[in-house]
């Protein structure tokens, strides 16, 4: 069995595989051995995977950075707090506005300027997610017809390929224009009382995470129906195949039948290791903007929390709202590695389902 392994390793491009994937875990996990990770899956022996200790020195990282971020706004919220008394005593109305219009737009432009910034990281990673995707279906598909699942590959490499790309480009080029679209309008809301367009806002928001949930429950549904139908078909016609060469060819007819279930349940091992890796590729990718995002989205609750009793109704507003489209973020960037955590397994599962109908 091992001898089958390590030649199908060599001729299907596994190690090929395993050498590009793993620039997309450099930066998350430098020390990872992707190669020593696959061949403990083939065995069923994986331990500690991800280094603890280097994810939470980048979670520090990130803490400290938001923590200054933090305390900058808290500091501009409160010189503006003790300049406002001054003025208002002094019964200067316009210069109060004044003075408020700069301290919203060093705020703002403090705020866009770290949204911007992971906004960037966020796009770069779907793009590695979905680059990713593209360097492991191929594999995935050709690992599949090695165990026979003709029918099961033919359905599920073309759905997969359009629906990873399609989701990858419409995330891209719609739902985080249209988040940047809802929080221009939150940040022209809160400019002043005379302009309130904040429903609107919420509108696009709301409407960005339930076009998220319709995404990923067609893509499962989809990939989950077709693969168990197909998957009964290339059971059927693999066990009509073996009972074949089984009775009609004469002396080594079970010999050669014994023999291809072998080479397809080292096949199938060889799949089921690959998915595994692609996995936790998945996660390496995702995990340090997810940190990113979680830290800043809790670090801008804290902050209008905190500014709360000082700052003007308009700003705490803006920060909020500012904190709400972080979430979103995050829930846009879960989505995207949960699809295709989800996409992957299914195919695993599917061509296992139809190895046990043989």
């Amino acid at each position: 069995m091992n001898e089958i392994i390590n030649s199908q390793t060599n001729a299907l491009g596994i190690n090929d595989f395993l050498n590009s994937a793993k620039k997309y875990t450099e930066s998350a996990f430098p020390n990872l051995d992707i190669t020593k990770m696959f061949t403990d899956s083939i065995s069923g022996n994986i331990g500690n995977i991800f280094q603890i200790g280097n994810i939470g020195k980048m979670f520090l990282n990130e803490l400290s950075t938001a923590v200054q971020l933090m305390i900058s706004v808290v500091i501009i919220i409160i010189i503006h707090s003790i300049f406002k008394a001054i003025i208002e005593n002094l019964g200067n109305s316009s210069s109060s506005k004044v003075v408020y219009f700069v301290q919203y737009l060093i705020i703002v432009t403090i705020i866009t300027n770290s949204f911007i910034s992971i906004l960037g990281v966020t796009k770069e990673s779907i793009s590695n997610i979905v680059g990713f995707m593209n360097l492991l279906i191929p594999l995935m598909i050709t690992l599949m017809l090695t165990t026979g699942t003709i029918v099961t590959t033919s359905v599920t490499q073309p759905i997969l390929l359009f629906m990873v790309n399609f989701i990858g480009n419409f995330i891209t080029n719609f739902l985080i224009p249209l988040l940047l679209v809802a929080i221009t309008i939150s940040i022209i809301s809160n400019i002043s009382d005379k302009i309130q367009i904040d429903r609107l806002s919420k509108f696009l928001k709301s409407s960005i995470v339930w076009i998220l949930g319709i995404v990923l429950t067609i893509f499962s549904c989809t990939l989950s129906l077709e693969g168990t139908l197909s998957s009964s078909v290339d059971g059927l016609t693999g066990k009509t195949a073996k009972a074949a060469v089984s009775s009609f060819i004469p002396v080594v007819g079970k010999i050669l039948g014994d023999t291809v279930d072998s080479v397809i349940g080292c096949g199938n091992i060889l799949k089921n290791s690959v998915g595994i890796i692609g996995v936790f590729i998945i996660v390496g990718i995702v995990i340090i903007p997810i940190i990113r995002i979680l830290i800043l989205w809790f670090a801008f609750k804290m902050t209008s929390a905190v500014c709360e009793v000082v700052a003007d109704v308009k700003i705490v507003k803006l920060i909020d709202q500012i904190a709400d489209s972080y979430k979103i973020l995050l829930a846009i960037l879960i989505s995207v590695s949960v699809m295709f955590i989800i996409g992957i397994t299914i195919v695993i599962k599917i061509t296992n389902s139809a190895l046990m109908y043989r």
